[in-house]
């Protein structure tokens, strides 16, 4: 965090160390406040995802830029709200605090909340010694590269 300097946030719902306790669903903050978003892993424990997305696009700026990840695990989306049970969970999700398990078709998701997407590779972003600092590799899968959508 040296690098960031005191301009950045932390933010989650659960845990104690972040700086802000923050519902990704209902994000206190105005449009535009945000430059650079980073949210890896988080969507597929959020029972609205999609609304999550809509927050993320309202506050990001203009000109910021997203990196919203989440393991791709499927060939479609599979969501069951009436799914509840960890060990359900478990079996249909992957996981016992997934609410669902996303496919190829999230890039379409993100799309519908209004964000171009780019998909990217480590190897795309920087060297694999510097990609090994940052705790990436190249079983970090595609990274979802998210700006706004500029139509005039």
């Amino acid at each position: 965090m040296k690098r960031l300097g005191s301009n950045y946030l932390t933010a989650d719902l659960f845990n104690p160390n972040a700086m802000v306790k923050m519902d990704i669903c209902d994000i206190q903050y105005p449009e535009n406040s945000f430059d650079a978003i980073y949210c890896s892993h988080v969507l597929e424990h959020v029972p609205d995802d999609k609304q999550a997305m809509r927050e993320f696009y309202r506050v990001l700026s203009k000109t910021g830029w997203a990196i919203l990840n989440v393991p791709i695990i499927r060939e479609k989306t599979f969501e069951d709200p009436s799914i509840v049970d960890p060990k359900e969970r478990l079996k249909a999700f992957g996981q016992e605090d997934h609410v669902r398990s996303y496919g190829q078709d999230y890039v379409e998701r993100l799309r519908d909340s209004g964000f171009d997407v780019e998909i990217i590779k480590v190897d795309d972003l920087t060297n694999s010694d510097e990609a090994v600092k940052m705790g990436l590799t190249r079983a970090s899968g595609e990274i979802y590269y998210c700006t706004k959508q500029h139509n005039g």
